[in-house]
């Protein structure tokens, strides 16, 4: 069974539309298992908790995480919708990495980094994730991140279960675009 098409509607269920399945997020976004599976298998008829194990334990980017016993499950971050997942505030490198597509340049340049339908600003560690990010929204370009700076401006930075950094916005003065192709 192909399972990029179950993992991609498991997504669009914990981040932004649960009702889509008849689920309801508690307030920090956890679903129970067995709900998220009847309501999977009204799309996929097939889909179980095998499946749903394997598509949590396989994914690269870890956006899912089960409770201590199993029970109920949910993303890591990314959500467009109110929960709060529980993150833990902390102090970040001193420099992290955004990766966009070229098509959103001159909107970030006037208005920086800005969550649009998501709760934060997603942040990379390194310049390649922020290339591959980038890559999903067309040609990319990737923006340097004063952490030091805007840490001493007051703002604040989260780390998800899975390693994201992710911040409420990131104006326009702690923005550097880099290089990614050197000629």
């Amino acid at each position: 069974m192909k399972t990029t098409n179950i993992s991609r509607y498991i997504a669009l269920l914990l981040r932004h539309h649960p009702e889509k399945a008849g689920l309801c997020l508690d307030e920090h976004g956890w679903v129970e298992v067995e709900a998220l599976i009847l309501g999977v298998r009204r799309r996929y008829p097939e889909f179980n908790r095998a499946v749903l194990d394997e598509i949590v334990a396989r994914d690269s980017k870890q956006r899912y995480a089960y409770n201590q016993n199993k029970t109920c499950i949910r993303a890591n971050q990314g959500h467009s919708i109110p929960v709060d997942v529980e993150l833990k505030q902390a102090l970040p490198p001193t420099i992290l990495y955004h990766g966009t597509g070229e098509k959103y340049v001159e909107s970030i340049q006037k208005v920086g980094l800005i969550p649009k339908s998501r709760l934060y600003v997603h942040l990379s560690t390194d310049i390649q994730t922020a290339i591959q990010v980038g890559k999903r929204h067309g040609q990319p370009v990737v923006y340097q991140i004063d952490t030091q700076q805007m840490l001493h401006d007051g703002f604040i930075f989260y780390i998800s279960a899975n390693h994201i950094w992710l911040t409420k916005a990131v104006p326009v003065q702690y923005l550097k675009i880099i290089e990614t192709n050197p000629v």
